[in-house]
């Protein structure tokens, strides 16, 4: 079964034979023992530390399809390299632009957005609830926020009601969370841990949700809530806001309230608070555990993980804009 690697160490990576070979580098220049990773094992890679490759590396993982994720040292996304697109049809696209330039089609799939997302938020909130502490006024500023959906008229305006919905639910991490505080949310730089556990899981979803668009037909940098703009795949953006409470948030209630990550996993500065390296790899390693977990699927009557589920919400995305379906529904958390 494959997986996906990430890889923290600088180093040197090459093609050998039918495997990857890495090499490690400290900040001496010196090296450590090879690693090798067979080539039907890998689904992506994430890159966090300095590799040196070379084209040949490249053409071979383009081969394999493998995709590649960068990231730099205060753990901002910079970009991907993506094998040739071998799904990507034109037909796809001159529907996905319609979709996008018909104002009726784009407020569907954007509204749809935020009511996935917010209602999301509002399943944790209550969740929290009944375990943990009493949030009525926060639950009931959501469910106004929501009860606003309906009523929006163009894409502006739902971006703001999302703002207000997700400014409200951040008021429960104080009541969730323990051992740490958040106050504001604050992206750039992260101003304390909560705020960099946020930013870095965001992050992480996005390029989970970027891996899922690549294998369907749809293109990643026509999206319909957030604005298609250069030098980004703003389409993995749209989704990644239904997932992010489920993925990402519960991902952090746990690492918290179970003390798994501490203050130690942190380093703060003038540039903000980032992740130490010991504190990406407990993130990653909970977040990896909970994108295997499954659930039984009450309308395919099977299991299927979480990170699938992320794979069929493009699929359901893709069949409203073929006009295969007369709507959009979001996933939305049912138990």
């Amino acid at each position: 079964m494959k997986k996906t690697y990430y890889l923290f160490n600088p180093g040197r990576m090459s093609r050998k034979d039918n495997t990857l070979k890495f090499i490690a580098v400290d900040e001496m220049g010196k090296t450590s023992p090879p690693k090798y990773l067979p080539v039907e094992s890998v689904e992506a890679l994430y890159i966090f530390g300095s590799i040196d490759a070379n084209s040949a590396l490249y053409n071979f993982l383009g081969k394999q399809r493998i995709p590649v994720h960068f990231f730099d040292y205060y753990e901002h996304y910079t970009g991907s390299f993506f094998p040739k697109e071998y799904l990507l049809a034109g037909k796809m696209q001159v529907e996905q632009t319609r979709a996008y330039l018909q104002s009726r089609r784009r407020m569907h799939l954007a509204r749809q957005f935020v009511e996935g997302a917010s209602f999301n938020m509002l399943k944790n909130v209550r969740y929290y609830d009944k375990r943990k502490v009493e949030m009525g006024s926060i639950i009931h500023q959501l469910e106004k926020h929501r009860s606003n959906l309906v009523g929006t008229q163009d894409v502006p305006e739902l971006m703001g009601l999302e703002g207000n919905c997700r400014q409200t639910y951040y008021q429960a991490f104080e009541e969730i969370i323990d051992g740490f505080e958040m106050n504001a949310r604050v992206k750039r730089p992260p101003s304390n841990e909560i705020n960099a556990l946020i930013s870095f899981g965001n992050m992480m979803c996005y390029s989970l949700v970027l891996d899922q668009i690549y294998h369907t037909q749809l293109n990643p940098t026509i999206s319909f809530l957030h604005e298609p703009g250069a030098r980004r795949y703003s389409l993995a953006l749209d989704i990644a806001e239904i997932f992010k409470p489920i993925l990402v948030d519960r991902t952090i209630f746990r690492l918290t309230n179970k003390k798994e990550i501490k203050p130690s996993h942190f380093e703060k500065g003038v540039n903000g608070c980032f992740l130490k390296d010991s504190g990406r790899k407990i993130f990653i390693r909970l977040f990896e555990e909970r994108l295997k977990q499954t659930i039984l699927h009450r309308n395919l009557n099977r299991k299927v993980s979480y990170k699938h589920l992320v794979k069929l919400e493009c699929y359901k995305i893709a069949k409203y804009i073929l006009k295969i379906d007369k709507e959009y529904k979001p996933f939305k958390i049912w138990w």
